[in-house]
C-alpha cells in the first residue's frame, strides 16, 4: 500500500489525517510502523507482505484479550487481510523493579480469568506461526500434543529439527504424566511473554502487546518469561504472595514447559535452539 493509499484508509477509520510514518522494530510476517497523525494521536501500522499474514487472526487475538484479560492492549481500530491498524501504546522501555511488581499484579490477575477447557475457540498465532487450539479437558494432552508434538512435527517438515530429536521428544511426551499436574486450571494466556512483549511507562505496566492466547496452566506463561530473563525474582515474589506457586516448578517444570516456545524459535530461527532443546530432552534423559 503507497502513502498515499494508507493515508485514504487512515482517514476513514480515524477521521484524521496522516501527519507522518516512522518504521518500528519487531513484526515477523509485516512491516510494521508508527503514524503521526494530525489531530495529535499516533497508531501503529502492520502491513503484511501477502494476504496470508495473519494479521485478521491477530486483529481477533487483541480482540479477545482486550475484552477478557484485566491488562491494557492496543485497540484495534482497522483490521484486513493486508493491513492491521490500531491505538499506540506509550513505551520508554525502562522496565524497574515497580514496573515488575505492577506486571506480577496483573498477571496474576489475568490468570484468574479461566475456561473449562484448555485450547481457545479458535487457532492463534505465534510469531507468525499456526498454533492449533484444539480444546481439550487434560491439560497434559493439550500440552503435548497441541504444543510439543505439533511444534516439533511441524520443525522436522521444514528440516529445522532432526528426527533423532523429534524421536527423543516422542519419548518425553509419554512421561509428562511423571511431572506435569493432572488438576490444572485452564487460565487465560498471553502466550508470548517475553520482554519486547511488555510496554512500559513512568514505573507502571502499560500493556502488552502481540498475544498469542489461549487458556492454559499458567506455569507455562511464567516459564516464558524466565527464557530470556525477563521476569526477575522480585516479579516472582510478589505472584507467589497472591497466587503460590507450586515446589518443584523452578527445579523442572519450567524447563519442560520452556520446550514450547524453545521449538518456536527454532522454526523462526534455528541455530542454537536446537541445541537448547537437545540439552532439556538430556536433562530429563528420555
Amino acid at each position: 500500500m503507497d502513502k498515499s493509499a494508507l493515508a485514504d484508509l487512515i482517514k476513514r477509520h480515524t477521521g484524521a489525517g496522516l501527519s507522518s510514518v516512522t518504521p518500528l522494530s519487531g513484526g515477523c510476517v509485516a512491516n510494521v510502523m508508527r503514524a503521526d497523525l494530525d489531530d495529535g494521536r499516533r497508531v501503529v501500522i502492520k502491513q503484511g507482505t501477502t494476504e496470508d499474514a495473519g494479521l485478521l487472526i491477530e486483529a481477533e487475538m487483541l480482540r479477545y484479550f482486550k475484552s477478557h484479560s484485566p491488562i491494557i492492549c492496543p485497540d484495534v481500530i482497522h483490521a484486513d487481510a493486508t493491513c492491521l491498524v490500531m491505538s499506540f501504546i506509550t513505551n520508554d522501555n525502562h522496565m524497574s523493579t515497580q514496573v515488575q511488581l505492577d506486571l506480577a499484579e496483573q498477571l496474576a490477575a489475568q490468570h484468574r480469568v479461566t475456561s473449562d477447557t484448555f485450547g481457545l475457540g479458535f487457532d492463534t498465532l505465534i510469531g507468525g506461526l499456526h498454533q492449533p487450539n484444539t480444546q481439550e479437558t487434560s491439560w497434559i494432552t493439550f500440552f503435548a500434543e497441541h504444543r510439543l508434538r505439533h511444534m516439533a512435527e511441524c520443525a522436522h517438515s521444514e528440516g529445522k529439527l532432526p528426527g533423532s530429536i523429534v524421536a527423543r521428544l516422542h519419548r518425553l511426551i509419554d512421561q509428562l504424566p511423571e511431572y506435569l499436574p493432572t488438576d490444572s486450571t485452564p487460565s487465560l494466556l498471553h502466550g508470548d511473554l517475553w520482554g519486547g512483549n511488555i510496554l512500559c511507562h513512568s514505573d507502571k505496566l502499560a500493556g502488552l502487546i502481540d498475544p498469542a492466547i489461549y487458556y492454559g496452566d499458567r506455569e507455562i506463561e511464567l516459564s516464558f518469561g524466565t527464557l530470556f530473563g525477563d521476569l526477575t525474582p522480585e516479579f516472582f515474589a510478589r505472584y507467589n504472595e497472591i497466587l503460590p506457586i507450586t515446589p518443584g516448578f523452578f527445579e523442572e517444570r519450567r524447563d519442560l514447559y520452556n520446550l514450547y516456545p524453545l521449538l518456536v524459535h527454532v522454526r523462526l530461527f534455528g541455530g542454537h535452539y536446537v541445541s537448547a532443546v537437545n540439552q532439556i530432552l538430556a536433562r530429563f534423559g528420555p
